[in-house]
């Protein structure tokens, strides 16, 4: 069963988060604040579903001290929908960033997403709808057929598709692309290579532009 730590102040917010999810299958054990949030957390959490505003202190800061020591899924939770929050959260490697109020199926939309992709990136078999990559060969493939794809553009497939279902902004994607040799990948770049992308694909519905921030790879 998928463990998941709940970090969230608002006792009606975590009930009903609570409440939904148990329904589903899954063990959610909550707590109010970070300190808590600490003593709760271990190896065996699958996932971390994180408010951002908690009374000791701030969601960024507990999302740091787990990916420092490791790399548990991060879902904030927040009602700040600021372009410059939404950044700085993925920044610091959360995978997903849902502001309130949402629903609850949505909510477990977005954590399946998550799940699943870390699920198949263990299996060196990534998918998106139709879209392929097995890593093991360095392939991309798209209903079924092998796509010829440049260094760049199987790098950024990569990142795209390793992170379905997220909002990647493209400053971190930016300094992904870097290559061994440290070529430098600019903007103007990056736009060109999404065009690219997208006709190979033939499918551009599958790589959203999200206005202001980056893009994000989902199912069509």
């Amino acid at each position: 069963m998928m463990k998941i730590l709940l970090v969230e102040d608002d006792d009606t917010i975590a009930f009903g988060i609570r409440s939904a999810l148990k329904k589903k299958g899954y063990e959610v054990i909550s707590c109010m604040d970070m300190a808590e949030g600490r003593r709760l957390f271990s190896g065996e959490i699958s996932l971390i579903l994180l408010d951002l505003n908690l009374p000791d202190g701030s969601g960024y800061e507990f999302c740091g001290w787990v990916k420092e020591r490791g790399d548990t899924p991060v879902i904030f939770l927040t009602v700040r929908d600021d372009a410059a929050d939404i950044t700085k959260g993925l920044d610091m490697g959360a995978d997903d960033y849902i502001t309130k109020p949402f629903s609850i199926p949505v909510l477990e939309s977005r954590i399946r997403a998550v799940l699943r992709r870390i699920s198949k990136t263990e299996e060196g078999i990534l998918s998106c709808g139709t879209i392929r990559i097995d890593k093991k060969r360095m392939q991309a493939s798209a209903r079924g057929e092998d796509i010829s794809l440049t260094s760049l553009e199987y790098r950024l497939l990569l990142i795209l598709i390793e992170n379905k279902g997220c909002i990647l902004p493209r400053n971190l994607i930016l300094e992904k692309l870097w290559d061994d040799e440290a070529n430098f990948v600019n903007d103007n770049t990056l736009t060109v290579a999404i065009k690219r992308l997208r006709e190979k694909l033939k499918d551009a519905s599958c790589i959203k532009t999200i206005r202001g921030i980056g893009y994000r790879m989902e199912d069509a």
